[in-house]
């Protein structure tokens, strides 16, 4: 029987004849309804023609969580008096309740993509709803793609309808334009009753201090606000408390900051066993005592709590990151954005008038984001690279996506396809490709189940990658062969979904493995721990590591990494790393899962890193030539090299070491550093054709002026050999006949009226002339070099400073007098006339120019 006084609750059935009437003139729509408004529940039955007349239509409705996916299946089919399996239905990975009735089916975004690649028609369906779009999942930007690809080049009649709370609706639309050329899709929104029934928002600031998440690090201090907070919220108000943490560590901890409240407390996430989740849907128990549950970002939407009244925020979510060099993934911790907070918010008022609390400042809630961030931008490219190329389009170039891939991650993404033998060198799939496509797998996993399996058994295989799949609880430890134990042990809710995984992989990997066994004798031997080790490498060739002399390991990829103190696995010379991360701040990364292996497994799994040659390079202030056999980062064998290393790579490191060092490598004499000093000036001032003597300019023209000395030099001793004076002069115009000019320009000295030739400094601003005054007497202009007036720094008798001028005349008129004035009574046998322009210069004393004369 249907449930018509639920169903007349939900203020979106105020908007289906809207959208129904858009989807018949136009094919697509936009549907934009608040929280609670039962855009999830209500649409698909009314598409479907569950409620009323119409022809009957069948329905797919994609989410982005598997949680989401049997809840709103459940949701559904309570709303019609059903069961599941029946008008309504759902597919998971790993498990499908429908059949030949089901109208209504909901699947997962990624149940979707498998779907549209094996049968892009989607034959039998006629809507397709893409729920919670503001999510911005990388699978769920790929799917829409393809719908609207389908739509435009096979099934113009196929319906599309984009769905969520908070999404930019006006984007939306312009991606889904109508194929009748009428501009973006019509946008439906469900106004009036907006977020179910409503909510009050009460900001609960932190107290001062409290430090910034970086990483998966939360600050202790925060969470224990958050608890408070609850604690608040429980006293204050009725009903149950849905409180959203960054993850499950930090909910593990809040739950023991709420020890001793008189409250069930639950945790939700999505790697929570089914009876945990299925009991948080449920709700309490009539006469129950009230709940607490403490929630990932997975009860976000899509999802209705029973008895929850009140929503406690800590303002936090968790975000991927990639290191695409070092194919390293980790986690973000960062603030929640406005559309997540409005959506978690919303969750208080699904069944009643409702309060949220938000653990942030008021002043900062108008600084967040608007969306979070699309998926696309930030995750790791390989398994969307492979389904573009599965697809026809290598580059994503012609698909329609809210965001475009950013180039350098495609590109990383294309080589690991490449490395894997998933494309060939166009970017296009291969048949293999197009095999491990089809496994619903990361490409990754894919290469290692296909390759894994003629070696170690389909059956051995399929239950290793399962566990890569989805990582193991913590409390299995690091040690992968050890999990795999566990796992196979274990009745709790991992345990339980590793096996139906490992069982689907099997069945999938017998199909597409050619020759595949039954899982018998492995060819690596019957050692779990060695067939843990090889399907790993085979998944992550780039996190194959060799132990370090120092401690750790260094991956082939070229990062540090590090185990857990205590950890089994330390001692091993050689790991296949199948979870690790890096944060911005860590110099290596932390090792959360790993299997030990022999380096016969890591040259198989990372042979296509392997390289053998000569390595020369500038190291420790020297040429160090090694002959070097190295899988990625890590040397295997290394072989000193004596003077029959390449000479072409031998100068290269010479000219890094110049780079690295400075020119004082070379042998300079004080002639030589006068000589640049003089270029430099003449450069500075001339300009061409007088060359550039700065350290960057001479090493660029190594090849001009350092040889050939520098092709016959084998280490750094031999640079100190070279002088370079005699190699600066190859630099001088010689061609245009200038060089002959050097010594006119810029002379190393000028000759004084007292007939001293006397040295000019060139190092400088501008040239010094360093002097004894009685030497210039008579000389009203100052000289000049290359048109500069050199600066005269005067002299006394002693050789001391006097006075410096770059204008003699003026000197003489205005600033001898003083000099005079003060210098004369301690240098009395020295001539000081009133007027020293009338005087004839002299280097001598008073008395011996009287006998001079």
């Amino acid at each position: 029987m249907i449930r018509n006084e639920a169903l007349d609750r939900l203020p979106v059935r105020h908007a289906v004849p809207e959208l129904l009437s858009a989807l018949a003139e136009r094919g697509t729509a936009v549907l934009s309804a608040p929280p609670g408004t039962g855009k999830t529940t209500l649409v698909p039955l009314a598409l479907a023609r569950l409620m009323g007349d119409g022809p009957a239509c069948r329905v797919l409705v994609a989410e982005p969580r598997r949680m989401a996916v049997r809840a709103a299946a459940r949701r559904m089919a309570w709303l019609l008096g059903e069961e599941v399996g029946g008008a309504v239905g759902f597919s998971v990975r790993g498990e499908r309740r429908a059949g030949p009735a089901t109208r209504v089916e909901v699947v997962t975004t990624g149940i979707l993509l498998q779907r549209l690649q094996r049968d892009p028609e989607l034959a039998g369906v006629d809507v397709v709803l893409l729920d919670e779009c503001h999510e911005r999942h990388l699978d769920a930007d790929t799917a829409m793609a393809f719908l609207v690809d389908v739509r435009a080049a096979l099934r113009p009649e196929l319906r599309l309808i984009a769905a969520s709370a908070t999404s930019d609706a006006e984007a939306w639309a312009r991606l889904l334009t109508s194929l009748d050329g009428a501009g973006p899709a019509p946008i439906v929104r469900s106004e009036g009753e907006g977020e179910g029934h409503g909510y009050g928002v009460r900001f609960a600031a932190p107290p001062a201090g409290i430090r910034p998440a970086h990483g998966t690090w939360v600050d202790p201090a925060l969470l224990r606000h958050v608890a408070a907070t609850v604690r608040l919220a429980l006293e204050r108000h009725e009903g149950d408390v849905l409180c959203f943490l960054p993850g499950t560590g930090e909910i593990a901890r809040t739950a023991g900051l709420l020890s001793g409240l008189d409250a069930e407390v639950l945790q939700l996430h999505g790697r929570a066993p089914a009876a945990v989740q299925d009991a948080v849907l449920r709700g309490a128990e009539p006469g129950g005592r009230r709940r607490v549950v403490l929630s990932t970002s997975v009860a976000e939407s899509s999802l209705t709590v029973p008895g929850v009244r009140i929503v406690v925020d800590s303002g936090l979510a968790r975000e991927p990151r990639t290191d695409h060099a070092r194919g390293l993934g980790s986690l973000a911790t960062v603030p929640v954005s406005a559309a997540a907070a409005a959506q978690r918010a919303g969750r208080s008022g699904r069944e009643a008038p409702g309060v949220v609390y938000r653990c942030w400042a008021e002043a900062e809630d108008g600084g967040r984001a608007r969306f979070p961030s699309p998926e696309i931008r930030i995750a790791d490219l390989a398994d969307f690279a492979l389904r573009a190329a599965c697809w026809g389009d290598p580059t994503a170039g012609g698909l329609a996506l809210l965001d475009a891939p950013p180039a350098g991650a495609m590109e990383a993404a294309r080589a690991v396809l490449g490395s894997i033998g998933a494309v060939d060198a166009t970017g296009r799939a291969t048949e293999r490709g197009t095999r491990m496509s089809r496994l619903g797998l990361h490409p990754r996993l894919g290469r290692a189940l296909l390759d894994g399996a003629p070696e170690v058994g389909v059956r051995r295989a399929a239950e290793v990658v399962a566990l890569l799949s989805e990582e193991p609880p913590r409390d299995y430890g690091d040690d992968l062969a050890a999990a795999w134990r566990a796992a196979r042990r274990g009745a709790d809710g991992y345990g339980a979904r590793w096996k139906a995984e490992a069982r689907r992989l099997e069945r999938a990997a017998g199909e597409a493995v050619a020759g595949g066994n039954d899982g018998g004798a492995p060819a690596v031997g019957e050692s779990e721990d060695a067939v843990a080790g090889l399907v790993t490498a085979l998944a992550f060739p780039e996190r194959v590591a060799r132990a370090r002399e120092q401690g750790g390991h260094l991956m082939v990829s070229g990062s540090g990494a590090r185990l857990a103190e205590g950890s089994g696995l330390r001692s091993a010379p050689w790991l296949a790393v199948a979870v690790a991360d890096r944060t911005a701040r860590d110099a290596t990364a932390r090792v959360r899962l790993a299997a030990a292996v022999d380096e016969a497994v890591a040259r198989r799994a990372a042979g296509h890193l392997r390289s053998t040659g000569e390595e020369v390079r500038w190291e420790d202030g020297d040429v160090v030539a090694r002959s070097v056999d190295r899988l990625g980062a890590v040397e295997l064998t290394v072989r000193p090299l004596g003077a029959g290393a390449d000479r072409a790579l031998v100068r290269e490191a010479l000219l890094d070491g110049l780079r690295r060092e400075g020119l004082g490598l070379l042998r300079w004499s004080r002639e030589a550093g006068e000589l640049r000093e003089r270029l430099a000036f003449l450069h500075r001032e001339v300009g061409e054709p007088w060359p550039d003597v700065s350290e960057e300019a001479l090493v660029d023209r190594a090849g001009e002026w350092l040889e050939p000395e520098l092709s016959r030099a084998g280490r750094r001793a031999d640079l100190g050999r070279i002088g370079a004076g005699e190699a600066l002069r190859r630099l001088l115009p010689w061609a245009t006949g200038e060089a002959g000019r050097l010594d006119e320009l810029a002379p190393e000295r000028i000759e004084v009226p007292s007939g001293s030739r006397i040295r000019v400094e060139y190092g400088g601003d501008r040239p010094v002339l360093a002097v004894k005054l009685q030497e210039m007497f008579g000389l009203a202009e100052t000289p000049r070099v290359a048109g500069v007036p050199v600066l005269v720094h005067l002299l006394s008798p002693a050789g001391r400073p006097a006075a410096v001028t770059s204008d003699l005349a003026s000197f003489w008129r205005d600033g001898y007098r003083a000099v005079r004035a003060e210098l004369r009574g301690r240098y009395p046998k020295h001539p000081w006339p009133e007027d020293p322009s009338a005087v004839v210069a002299t280097r001598h004393t008073s008395a011996r120019l009287r006998g001079e004369r």
